[in-house]
């Protein structure tokens, strides 16, 4: 891809519109947001040539899910696991390969049930999750380390933390498939029971069965569909790693990848006119806001505060489809969530009362594993037009 020039676009995009599936399978799930997407595209099952899934974490091969799909015309396979990150870096996987010749139209698809009470299979990606317990420390108290951490750094308070919930349902409440579709006030988020100090209940992501998909396709291939598209214009991906301790707790990798996102869009932050960002707790939104480049260091609390994020009347509009704090988390990995709002987003196809005027540009910003641990890190940069 060149620097202001996209080669692919996202053409077709489905969310499934259930949060709680009791009956049924995952492969059920990921057939019907598959055949979703495509038909948003105008495409059939025969027209992929790219297939992109990461279910080794729910004992799913991609060999036995594209199987199941039948697709039998694959020339370039992807199974990139990187957590709640994995949908946003195959995004961009999609992106490269076609610019490569590698394939034309690429299905990138995702779903879960983890609201049923089916175990998950030993190994993969779950083994270091089990590590870090070992070791005394769950994801949940990962994060609210990671937010004593900015409180003492930065003075950010608790009101500040609970505001960005505040702002999800003022969105979830015009989004009647949200799990949580009602607005809650800033006395409701730090009234609610505390689970690991400073989050409360109301500071962390709800949990739902479902998921997506995007079909990505060459150029000419949506030119050809007459469909809208969001144009990918960049993208970026990082881990941060441990370091042996050595980590910086108030730097994500999202330092890294929105940069690298930008540059590679030819634009920068006070461009973007809408952002989806990874919102499984209250404090990972602040530390994207800062990492990405929307504020400095510190200052997304009171960025969040002055109400900067909602749709009304923001300079910003963040996850205004209730986000995972109050939409949709499916399979505890929100990248596809936060994708398919930001196309809608682009393609003028939000609801009214939070559509923001003239997107031009949306980013998508995808967060997997622990801020308090080793994390991941991808960046996806969406246009309106290809150029």
């Amino acid at each position: 891809m060149s620097a202001r020039s996209a080669v692919a676009g996202i053409v077709g995009a489905y969310e499934h519109p259930e949060r709680r599936i009791p009956e049924g399978t995952v492969a059920d799930i990921i057939a019907d947001v598959s055949l979703g997407a495509l038909a948003d595209a105008g495409l059939g099952i025969e027209d992929v040539d790219g297939f992109f899934f990461a279910g080794v974490h729910q004992g799913l091969s991609l060999v036995a899910m594209a199987d199941h799909l039948g697709l039998d015309r694959l020339t370039h396979v992807d199974s990139t696991d990187v957590g709640g990150a994995s949908v946003v870096s195959q995004i961009g996987h999609a992106a490269e390969a076609i610019a490569a010749g590698s394939c034309r139209v690429a299905l990138v698809a995702m779903g879960g049930r983890p609201l049923q009470a089916a175990a998950r299979p030993p190994g993969g990606a779950e083994a270091g999750a089990r590590y870090q317990q070992d070791v005394d420390l769950s994801q949940i108290a990962g994060y609210a380390l990671v937010a004593q951490r900015h409180m003492y750094e930065h003075g950010t308070t608790r009101e500040q933390l609970a505001q960005v919930k505040v702002a999800a349902s003022l969105h979830a409440q015009h989004n009647p498939r949200a799990r949580l579709p009602y607005a809650v006030t800033l006395e409701e988020v730090l009234d609610s029971p505390l689970i690991s100090d400073p989050l409360r209940r109301l500071d962390c992501c709800v949990t739902t069965d479902g998921g997506g998909a995007v079909v990505v396709a060459a150029r000419d291939v949506v030119e050809q569909s007459g469909r809208r598209a969001a144009w990918v214009r960049g993208w970026s991906e990082s881990l941060r790693t441990m370091s042996g301790g050595r980590l910086d707790l108030m730097r994500n990798g999202a330092d890294r990848t929105g940069p690298a996102a930008f540059a590679r869009a030819g634009i920068g932050p006070d461009d973007v006119d809408y952002a989806s960002l990874y919102d499984s707790f209250t404090i990972t939104v602040l530390l994207a806001l800062e990492n990405l480049g929307f504020c400095e260091p510190g200052a997304s609390g009171p960025l969040v505060e002055s109400g900067e994020l909602l749709a009304a009347r923001s300079r910003l509009p963040v996850n205004t489809d209730g986000g995972g704090l109050c939409n949709n988390h499916p399979d505890r990995r929100g990248g596809m969530a936060r994708t398919l709002e930001a196309v809608r987003q682009i393609r003028g196809d939000a609801h009214p009362e939070v559509q923001v005027a003239d997107c031009d540009h949306a980013v998508v910003h995808g967060t997997g594993h622990s801020l308090a641990t080793n994390a991941s890190a991808a960046t996806l940069v969406l246009g309106r037009e290809a150029s």
